[in-house]
């Protein structure tokens, strides 16, 4: 492949609801799109950066700045690039800025499963035709709210619930969601929100069957996690602390974890993720696609790695009218009452933008010519 244009997009998308996590309330969803084209053919990829610096250090500025002074200038020096696992390398000696640079790697990726006529998911190595969804909830007013939000998803076909919590709003919530709906698949996501002084608050989860709980503590932690699995019965599954297989392999040394969440914006792109998954499966460590309040690019590149054989737990990978009144690709992705997604068979991610809305949500667009 020889890069010859990127194009980038600023986008702007309402939620239908407000998502509420322990740091934030967010409303609105600001993202940048990579556009990669070379010969007849583009590739997409998604910035998942947030507006503000909470989830980690990326912003959407911060990425719109990375992305078009340092990355892209890189990607036009390479003269070629055989093979998208190639796009690591180029960019090893840019410091984190994961996200900055997944948009490109999930572009280049896509663009070379379209170059070379098969679906990304196959180019991937994945093997599954469809895969499982779950669904995120945000915390609520009040567990009322809380779990008419549940039955709701339930109803919509989703069987795995992950629920946000945070100090205050954990046991007795999380507790009256087993006795309202028994045996569901249920896990809870701390974002950070304790420390070891919580640990006996923390073993009382042991009680309540959960498929795990996610990043109970410091998002760059992985000492005291393992402190902490050591104590617990309920499975610890690592989110933010995870930015590279290095990372992984780190914590899984350490014993502080039992699953990974591999957020492929998180990680730098599919490139790091597959490396990721194919370390944990080397040590029965089961993964799971994580999602960033995903549009419609992200989310197809979602569906594409969550085909691999050790994603093993159900992603966070909604329906296209989970977060919005509409999204901007086609076809709409949809749940069927197995909670499960028909993975797309076009050429590369399998979707493509519908032009109206494409442009309706695009704020600001830069071109970018070798």
């Amino acid at each position: 492949m020889k890069i010859e244009k990127v194009v980038l997009r600023k986008m702007k998308m309402r939620l239908k609801k407000p998502f509420k996590v322990s740091f934030a309330v967010i409303k609105d969803r600001d993202f940048i799109v990579a556009e990669v084209y070379s010969r007849n053919y583009v590739g997409y990829g998604d910035c998942s950066a947030l507006p503000f610096p909470f989830y980690n250090e990326e912003t959407n500025q911060t990425a719109w700045h990375i992305l078009k002074d340092y990355l892209i200038p890189l990607l036009f020096e390479k003269r070629t690039i055989d093979h998208p696992e190639e796009m690591n390398k180029l960019f090893s000696h840019i410091r984190r800025n994961q996200m900055a640079k997944s948009a490109l790697d999930c572009a280049v990726w896509d663009l070379y499963a379209k170059e070379n006529n098969m679906p990304l998911w196959k180019a991937l190595g994945g093997e599954r035709s469809q895969v499982e969804t779950g669904v995120s909830i945000g915390i609520q007013p009040t567990t009322n709210d809380l779990l008419r939000v549940i039955e709701g998803h339930l109803e919509e076909g989703y069987r795995r619930v992950k629920v946000k919590i945070k100090p205050g709003q954990d046991l007795s919530y999380l507790e009256e969601v087993r006795k309202q709906f028994g045996n569901i698949m249920l896990m809870a996501d701390a974002n950070s929100a304790y420390t070891l002084k919580d640990i006996e608050l923390l073993k009382q989860l042991d009680d309540l069957n959960l498929l795990m709980i996610e990043q109970p503590l410091a998002h760059d932690d992985i000492v005291d996690h393992a402190k902490l699995q050591k104590e617990m019965k309920t499975r610890i599954c690592l989110d933010e602390s995870i930015h590279s297989v290095e990372d992984a392999k780190k914590a899984i040394e350490l014993g502080s974890t039992k699953t990974i969440n591999i957020k492929v914006a998180r990680v730098g792109g599919l490139t790091e993720t597959k490396k990721i998954h194919d370390l944990c499966a080397d040590h029965n460590i089961p993964v799971w696609c994580g999602g960033m309040l995903d549009t419609g690019i992200s989310r197809a590149h979602n569906i594409a790695v969550a085909t691999l054989p050790n994603f093993k737990f159900p992603g966070d990978i909604p329906a296209s009218n989970r977060y919005w009144e509409k999204d901007f690709v086609s076809p709409e992705v949809v749940i069927n009452q197995n909670s499960m997604i028909e993975v797309p068979k076009g050429e590369g991610i399998g979707f493509q933008p519908v032009s109206s809305l494409y442009e309706e949500f695009t704020y600001k667009k830069k071109e970018f010519v070798r």
